[in-house]
């Protein structure tokens, strides 16, 4: 009886398991903000002064998540930049957000170019990368979504290489202008009267290979990433505000809740995994009962 009841325990444990595992698990993404400290040629790197860390607090999971930034325990982060084209954009002094996978510094997959200096510059002036990581908001009320298409001949797990990228631009809550981009293409617009212009450039990315035969439903492995190049003019006038971080509602499929890692680490628990997971353990605490009356 003893056997059945640890075959039992057993595979109600791997139930478990299962509910609270996600379908296309994804790799830690840590959100910093801070100063250029130093931007290296030689070494392809950008280095970030004084960084602090971006987080999510969902609470119960009922009401919206309490986003804020804050400080790291280290005074540097150095990463390689996402593109080349990064190294002639930032300058010491800069203020800058940048995202890195599996923890902070290494390799930063987007960079953002803030607008204004401390504290202000809070909107996104330039940004380099996986711009749908970046929880920056565009300068101007602009807006940019991109959704990459697979090349199901070249996937693995996963990911897979992307044909092209389906750009979006919004300026406020109006589409001003779309395109599918292929790899070294760019989306232009300067139709507002405010002497202001946003240019993107697709130059080469990854999809989400679920939708390619054979590769539904895999679990595990790393979310694609993709190298936009994106610069925005300000409108005449534009004037530094105060501080403003969107919600991360706002970042593209690919991209999970910024959870973090460290002594700033704040626990991100995606809301659809808390009542499932419960419903879990309550079936496993069941289970457990029925097959102990069994034995009795």
């Amino acid at each position: 009886m003893k056997n059945v009841l640890c075959l039992t325990l057993c595979a109600a444990l791997l139930f478990v398991a299962t509910c609270v595992i996600p379908g296309s698990a994804v790799v830690l993404q840590v959100t910093v903000k801070g100063t250029v400290a130093d931007v290296s040629l030689a070494n392809n790197t950008l280095t970030i002064s004084d960084p602090e860390q971006y987080g999510c607090d969902y609470g119960s999971g009922i009401s919206a998540p309490v986003c804020s930034w804050t400080p790291l325990n280290t005074s540097t982060l150095t990463g390689t930049v996402p593109d080349a084209a990064a190294l002639p954009v930032f300058a010491k002094a800069d203020q800058v957000v940048a995202v890195s996978l599996g923890g902070t510094g290494g390799t930063w997959i987007a960079l953002a170019k803030l607008y204004g200096s401390g504290a202000s510059a809070d909107y996104a002036i330039d940004e380099v990368g996986d711009i749908g990581s970046l929880p920056t908001a565009l300068i101007g009320d602009y807006a940019i979504t991109a959704t990459t298409t697979p090349d199901c001949s070249a996937c693995t797990g996963t990911t897979c290489t992307a044909t092209g990228s389906n750009v979006t631009i919004t300026s406020g809550t109006m589409t001003v202008a779309q395109k599918t981009l292929v790899s070294g293409e760019s989306l232009f617009f300067n139709g507002r009267n405010d002497a202001s212009s946003v240019n993107v450039t697709f130059m080469k990315g990854e999809a989400l290979s679920e939708s390619c035969p054979g590769y539904a439903g895999l679990i595990g492995g790393i979310q694609p990433v993709s190298d936009y190049i994106v610069h925005v003019v300000p409108p005449i006038g534009t004037s530094v505000t105060a501080t403003h971080i969107t919600d991360e509602s706002a970042a593209s499929p690919a991209s999970t809740p910024s959870s973090l890692s460290g002594s700033a680490a704040v626990t991100t628990t995606p809301k659809s995994s808390l009542p499932f997971a419960g419903l879990c353990v309550l079936g496993l605490s069941i289970a457990v009962i029925a097959v102990q009356r069994r034995r009795d």
